[in-house]
């Protein structure tokens, strides 16, 4: 029996019972080894959690913010299609964006404030963040390599989104669950995410009785013999 209707339920009981380390448990013994993203992209706040699906964005160097005689429109607009991409978010999903090198902020204040009116459930960048005390006064889910003020607007341009990207090497797709913490942020593959959630509830729930039993003094070598938790 599903143990969830819906995303919404979902996500709540991720909140509660679930962590990224635990996921990873499981999806690593489903064949899925290599899902989390790199260890330097951290929340901004140590106990920031965000779960929802994946909207990718992808984001590229550039080296003005305007080019004469350019080939390509896009070069002679502002942050790319940024903007676009932004208010394209729906409720309980994460804007997660790569495709730069980090010389520059991906994510900030502003952008934390059209989020959270469009319902989102966090930001995740390969790249710095900015407006770092905004963000925290916000309270947004935010997740990069840290705080850095140098903006993108003359360095950097959203060229697409709601695409598949690549994350430190890991493919997201459009959909793809993002979960992050203090322990770092995890893909969970679209097509593995009832099999993968299901295994993770079953575990938390299991790994509480192996807790209270190792509290009453139960060894590590028993409690894994009775429970194969550990």
């Amino acid at each position: 029996m599903k143990l969830w209707k819906d995303d919404k339920q979902l996500f709540d009981i991720a909140r509660k019972e679930l962590f990224t380390a635990l996921v990873g448990d499981v999806l690593d013994k489903m064949g899925y080894q290599h899902q989390f993203l790199a260890p330097t992209i951290k929340p901004l706040r140590q106990d920031m959690v965000t779960i929802g699906r994946a909207m990718p964005v992808l984001e590229a160097d550039v080296f003005t913010e305007k080019t004469e005689g350019t080939h390509n429109p896009l070069m002679n607009k502002p942050f790319g299609i940024m903007f676009e991409a932004l208010d394209s978010l729906q409720p309980d999903e994460v804007y997660i964006c790569s495709g730069s090198s980090p010389r520059y902020a991906l994510w900030g204040g502003l952008m934390s404030t059209r989020a959270i009116k469009l319902g989102a459930a966090g930001a995740v960048v390969d790249g710095y963040s900015r407006d770092t005390p905004e963000i925290l006064h916000l309270n947004f889910p935010t997740f990069s390599m840290g705080g850095y003020a140098q903006d993108q607007g003359p360095r950097g341009k959203v060229i697409d989104y709601r695409l598949p990207i690549e994350f430190n090497g890991i493919r997201v797709n459009p959909g793809d669950i993002v979960f992050g913490d203090l322990d770092g942020v995890i893909i969970v593959p679209k097509e593995t995410v009832n099999d993968a959630f299901e295994a993770a509830i079953e575990k938390a729930r299991g790994e509480k009785l192996v807790k209270r039993a190792l509290e009453e003094g139960m060894s590590t070598v028993e409690a894994f013999a009775k429970f194969g938790i550990m």
